[in-house]
């Protein structure tokens, strides 16, 4: 019992927890600036908790989705369902019993626009791994998913979901361009022989530059949401640390090298900390 549950446990990605919060830094942006940082602490319990348990959801339907991949790919050959050290319902079983755990926090606890919002947030999560067959840009799907907790935060909090909301899920939208494309030019290689689709098949030749560019597109998006909403300097010092850390991300992957990649994308959880933590100081003055 205690192995499956370590199977389990590898499956949904809690030894690696870096997805976790890529998922709820936006989240806690969107939370802090809804609530003008003073969060409920019961809807914070929610958010978090709701980003771990889709998270580890997603996850486990993601593997699901790649069973006949992942084991052609040197990254995630060893991964549970591609080892096939677990089976295809355990797999899906471990998913939904997740999702339904998730969502029963959501109805318990949260408005009803917050609950229609997730059952939409649920799908994106559910179709995101099959969009890779066929989306050229599939991270910009993703980005999508990874960021639909900004408008639920600001669903929860206020009761809608204003323009500024969409504006914070634009500019999650390149940062995760930028950093799951990072992602992607670990496995090009392996990408190529399998016909999955991803933005560093897509940019080729110009994927340093794109993942550049999106970087520089979301600082400009933060950028003018701190002019409208009329931000200090603590603010602006976490944009600026954000800068700092997206070109150090620059000179891990210039060299397109597979580990320094996968270090750039992994390293990408301390820009939405900065991103964080100049946001909360800015509204704890």
């Amino acid at each position: 019992m205690t192995h499956r549950l370590k199977l389990y446990f590898q499956l949904v990605r809690l030894d690696k927890p870096v997805g976790i919060l890529l998922l709820l830094w936006p989240t806690l942006w969107g939370l802090w600036i809804a609530s003008d940082g003073l969060p409920d602490v019961k809807i914070l319990f929610v958010f978090i908790m709701g980003t771990i348990l889709m998270r580890s959801a997603g996850c486990a339907l993601n593997d699901y989705a790649d069973r006949d991949f992942d084991g052609q790919v040197k990254r995630t050959a060893q991964r549970p369902l591609a080892a096939k050290k677990i089976s295809s319902a355990e797999a899906l079983t471990v998913a939904a019993v997740l999702a339904l755990a998730a969502f029963l926090f959501v109805i318990v606890f949260l408005n009803t626009l917050t609950i229609y919002l997730s059952i939409f947030a649920a799908f994106l999560a559910a179709s995101y791994p099959f969009t890779k067959r066929f989306l050229a840009m599939p991270q910009a799907y993703l980005g999508i998913a990874f960021g639909f907790g900004i408008p639920m935060a600001f669903a929860a909090v206020t009761g809608k979901v204003p323009a500024l909301a969409w504006w914070l899920l634009l500019a999650n939208i390149f940062w995760t361009l930028a950093y799951d494309t990072e992602y992607a030019m670990v496995d090009r290689d392996d990408d190529v022989k399998i016909g999955i689709k991803t933005t560093a098949l897509l940019f080729g030749d110009y994927d340093v530059v794109a993942v550049m560019l999106c970087y520089v597109v979301f600082i400009a998006l933060m950028a003018a949401i701190g002019v409208y909403l009329g931000f200090a300097w603590r603010y602006w010092a976490g944009l600026v640390m954000a800068s700092i850390i997206a070109l150090y991300h620059f000179t891990l992957i210039k060299s397109r090298d597979r580990d320094r990649c996968f270090k750039a994308f992994v390293h990408n959880n301390w820009l939405g900390f900065a991103v964080f933590i100049g946001t909360a100081a800015e509204l704890a003055r």
